[in-house]
């Protein structure tokens, strides 16, 4: 995820102490019985908790939280590189980011005999996750989405007739619809992992391929739609597409559904009609992604942060927070309390046949990666 500002402080609370020390490297448990002072940091992508998720946690614990946001991976794994972050608990995406950051030692072994609410988590995303962090031991699954479209319908149709084709990577990527939608306004995602992962998907081709002539084929597609594209950004695109500054996006599943709440309770606060808005995952496939929470090896208050995790993995608190998020809950014991309207949406919880084109991106080698960093910069920049 997806989606998402720049870092600021949250509201600060206070809570009782959990005990813990912490780990001394990371295939040691953290949060061994101690002494620990009554503070946790945390840092998070923005919007991904409920509004009263941290206050909730304060008021039945005592803890100060320091709740911190950020709008990029590469924003928090800068901080777990430099050695000393600061936090006690994270939540970066599955892959490739926590992949590499487990097994460059990163984070703190979980207790697991901290997180008596770990039993309400979906088996398969363990299992998914087992690949990149054998035995579950330093990752909790949070949140999982897609990366596809947000489209205004209405503003599409006006630019492009009834039968534009809203279900496919094509609005965005054929230069003749990107041409006539830049009128009413495009963005797309500053992330390379999405941006190039779902240009090759629409070629037909694999969204972690690195080669050369790929990496050359994703830089022709965008050099082909970038005079219509008005911006790059992984946050201010919810509000653009919200209050009808952009008519398709490029977004996370969530951020989408998100926007498009807002979209309809200023509308009808205004006594307008609701505008048109959709999530769309392209029916030619898409990323697939899943947020994890993990305990950098360095946190000072782990005892506090195994108590965070667990509070987080109550099946009330989980629905509470899918249901103002709009992202689907790796907690399998939520899903009963989830609102009907985001559990039965396709965008959010989509049917297996969907499901089947869906793809998990991978870590590439860092020369690869380098490679993709320096063509997607440059595709941004139009040069």
């Amino acid at each position: 995820m997806t989606l998402r500002l720049a870092p600021l402080a949250c509201a600060v609370l206070m809570l009782a102490a959990c005990g813990g020390k912490p780990a001394a490297d990371a295939n040691a448990p953290a949060g061994k019985p101690g002494a620990e002072e009554k503070v946790l940091n945390v840092y998070n992508w923005s919007d991904y908790v409920a509004d009263d998720t941290v206050k909730n946690f304060e008021a039945a614990t005592g803890v100060k939280v320091n709740y911190d946001v950020y709008d990029a991976n590469e924003t928090l794994e800068s901080k777990l590189s430099a050695g000393a972050s600061g936090y006690d608990a994270v939540f970066p995406s599955a892959r490739p980011f926590a992949q590499r950051q487990v097994k460059a030692g990163m984070y703190a072994k979980l207790d697991k005999s901290k997180l008596p609410n770990w039993s309400h988590l979906d088996p398969q995303l363990l299992q998914n996750l087992a690949s990149i962090d054998p035995g579950n031991e330093h990752l909790v699954p949070y949140m999982w989405g897609t990366t596809g479209l947000g489209l205004n319908v209405d503003k599409i149709k006006e630019a492009l007739g009834e039968n534009a084709p809203l279900d496919s990577w094509s609005l965005l990527f054929d230069p003749a619809n990107a041409a006539k939608l830049g009128k009413c306004g495009i963005t797309v995602l500053d992330d390379d992992q999405e941006a190039f992962g779902a240009a090759l998907i629409w070629l037909g081709r694999d969204p972690n391929a690195g080669a050369a002539d790929e990496i050359d084929a994703v830089r022709k597609v965008y050099a082909a739609i970038r005079p219509f594209v008005r911006t790059f950004n992984n946050a201010e695109y919810k509000d653009a597409f919200a209050n009808g500054d952009a008519c398709i996006v490029m977004g996370y599943s969530g951020d989408i559904a998100q926007a498009s709440t807002a979209a309809f309770d200023a509308a009808k606060k205004a006594g307008k009609p609701a505008p048109n808005l959709r999530f769309v995952i392209p029916k030619e496939g898409a990323i697939r992604w899943v947020d994890v929470i993990a305990i950098p090896k360095d946190s000072k208050h782990a005892g506090n942060a195994h108590a965070f995790i667990d509070y987080l993995l109550d099946p009330k608190v989980a629905a509470a927070i899918s249901n103002h998020v709009a992202y689907a809950s790796a907690n399998k014991d939520a899903a009963p309390l989830i609102d009907p309207a985001i559990a039965q949406d396709p965008g959010v919880y989509p049917p297996e046949d969907v499901r089947a084109k869906l793809v998990d991106p991978r870590s590439l080698p860092e020369d690869v990666q380098r490679q993709r960093v320096r063509a997607w910069t440059s595709i941004k920049s139009g040069h």
